[in-house]
């Protein structure tokens, strides 16, 4: 597709993400995704909500569905994320998501789902076992993000795919129902510093809810005790810190302990080197054990105080979802006249 972004949408940026209420939010996300939504919210319109109707493409648990669903949204609460200024809201209470995403699944094309390789990546060898909606779930993140005409959608590299396919279906749309520049065209913000924490465990891997291992990561929700214990036994290698970020190449533990340093800190990979040249991790290990605390401490305690009050976050999504209804509902509106369906 070679529709560009019309120029109503020039210097109007409105961002849309979410995240799925599936296992413990841990570092990982915080500085991967809550760090930068919070920033976010100050430099565009944004949309932030809970990815409920993604996260049942495979079963859950009904009643901690919905506890982790409050758990996320207080994750987003102690981060920073104002609900005064940002729309947080839950996916599955706007009904307009699941309504877009039927029409998208008529417009989108099979062999431009066969290429996504996170289906791939996540059916593996049980491919026919996969539910149809995991195959599908990229239309659905298509329909999340225009349905509120979003122009910007902050992504790591593994879900820069779905913003092409997002595009693909925005500019088909707009083709075939004769309404050019109707849904803008995306644009993918990279989340940059702390978008790929890897596990204390093992470094070839991505620090993950679904990781069976504890101690492969640290939860928003750990206390100072478990986050410095978490880091005192990550796994690292004999020698000392180096110079310079090219000697950190194939050192990928090395790497990443420095990277969770420079993201929390706010600094780079090479300013932390230069004060920690040619210390061993006996030393390195304590400082940036001392630094997720201060920084992860007040998060935790604020979860832990609004996980404890759910009255308080229910009131918060209750809101947000009624804002979002009413940025989606007249999207969906021109949608079905613009298909045709009758009465619309």
């Amino acid at each position: 597709m070679t529709e560009q972004a019309p120029a109503a949408y020039a210097g109007k940026r409105r961002v849309l993400s979410g995240v799925k209420p599936t296992g413990d939010l841990h570092l990982g996300n915080y500085l991967g995704a809550l760090v930068k939504f919070t920033r976010m919210q100050h430099e565009a319109e944004t949309f932030i909500f809970v990815a409920d109707l993604h996260a049942i493409t495979e079963w859950q648990d009904p009643a901690k569905l919905t506890a982790q669903t409050r758990e996320i949204a207080a994750a987003y609460l102690a981060a920073g994320l104002d609900p005064k200024i940002a729309t947080i809201f839950p996916q599955s209470a706007v009904t307009e998501h699941a309504e877009l995403a039927w029409i998208f699944n008529c417009v989108a094309r099979v062999g431009w789902l066969d290429r996504m390789t996170q289906f791939k990546d996540k059916s593996g060898k049980n491919k026919e076992k996969a539910s149809v909606g995991l195959y599908t779930y990229p239309v659905l993140q298509a329909a999340d993000i225009l349905l509120y005409k979003a122009t910007h959608v902050p992504v790591g590299d593994d879900q820069k795919q779905h913003v092409e396919l997002t595009r693909d279906i925005a500019a088909k749309f707009n083709h075939d129902f004769d309404a050019p520049g109707y849904f803008p065209l995306p644009e993918p913000i990279h989340q940059g510093a702390g978008a790929r924490i890897m596990s204390l465990r093992d470094a070839s891997e991505k620090m993950s809810k679904s990781n069976p291992s504890d101690a492969a990561r640290i939860n928003l929700t750990d206390d100072a005790d478990a986050v410095a214990q978490k880091i005192r036994k990550a796994k690292t290698d004999p020698l000392p810190l180096p110079e310079t970020v090219d000697e950190l190449k194939d050192r990928p533990e090395a790497q990443n302990l420095v990277g969770i340093y420079a993201a929390l800190d706010g600094r780079t990979s090479a300013e932390v080197l230069t004060e920690f040249a040619g210390e061993g991790f006996g030393a390195f290990k304590p400082r940036l054990a001392d630094l997720a605390v201060a920084k992860l401490g007040p998060v935790g305690t604020e979860m832990r105080r609004l996980m404890a009050d759910p009255a308080e976050i229910d009131k918060v999504l209750a809101a947000g979802a009624e804002r979002a209804r009413a940025a989606a509902a007249p999207t969906l509106a021109e949608v079905k006249k613009l298909v045709g369906f009758w009465g619309a």
